[in-house]
């Protein structure tokens, strides 16, 4: 065998980027959840933002009890993106337990470990995006069971939102959630939404809704927020991206401006 060359070091250490993407977005999700990363590289990440993912404990069936539990896990779960970096925006990918946990209780838990970072949770970014709408009088749809759905009932009414029908599907287990194909949740928006409603709110990040958006806003004639949709808007606009999305519904053209 040849010997091997010398290695030798460059003698100029090359100079350095600010960062290797310009923004960043943080997403802790569930262990069990299927749907949130596609839906953040699909609808978030580009050439210039980054998503950065960690993973937290998670056991069905979906109750309000075993959501509450996770709790204790999101400081854990965010000091892991990227650990003494700043992030743009860090975003906890579970509706019906930040319901339950309560947004403060989150955003608390998440700046223990990333202080003065913006944190989204699904059911804010929604009521962010239904009032970027013009939304009042709203119906929702959930996968849940109706055990899990009373907390986001009264979610949505304690924020001001005239509930004119909620309807939930009955599923405990967010893997088979994510089953549930995007054309099947365009027919049964059709049925979930009142006459009366201004917009529709379909909650849940397990659910594939954010590909059904334009299909669930053309079945019913007026706009649709959905869990992965909000979050998505509400993270692109704090790293300053106001670029049009169409394509995932009405909310991901308007800006955020509250």
């Amino acid at each position: 065998m040849k010997p091997l060359p010398e290695i030798k070091v460059y003698p100029k250490r090359p100079e350095l980027e600010a960062r290797p993407l310009e923004q960043r977005v943080g997403l802790i999700i569930l262990a069990t959840d299927h749907t949130s990363e596609p839906d953040f590289r699909r609808m978030v990440a580009s050439e210039r933002i980054g998503v950065y993912v960690a993973r937290i404990p998670y056991a069905n069936p979906t109750t309000p009890e075993n959501l509450r539990k996770m709790q204790p896990a999101l400081t854990a779960g965010a000091a892991l993106i990227l650990p003494d970096e700043p992030l743009d925006a860090i975003c906890y990918s579970c509706t019906s337990a930040s319901v339950v946990i309560g947004d403060a209780e989150i955003e608390a838990a998440i700046q223990a470990a990333k202080p003065g970072m913006p944190v989204v949770t699904p059911p804010m970014a929604g009521v962010r995006g239904l009032k970027e709408l013009g939304a009042k009088k709203i119906s929702i749809l959930t996968p849940y069971t109706v055990e899990t759905s009373r907390p986001m009932a009264a979610y949505f009414a304690a924020h001001g939102f005239e509930i004119a029908s909620f309807t939930c599907l009955g599923f405990e287990d967010d893997r088979e959630m994510a089953r549930i194909a995007p054309a099947t949740l365009v027919e049964l928006v059709r049925e979930a939404t009142d006459a009366s409603a201004e917009a529709l709110f379909v909650s849940c990040t397990a659910l594939r809704s954010a590909l059904a958006v334009a299909g669930m806003e053309k079945a019913i004639g007026r706009p649709v927020v959905t869990s992965n949709q909000a979050t998505a808007w509400n993270c692109l606009r704090l790293c300053g991206d106001e670029a049009p999305h169409p394509e995932f519904g009405r909310l991901m053209t308007l800006p955020l401006v509250q």
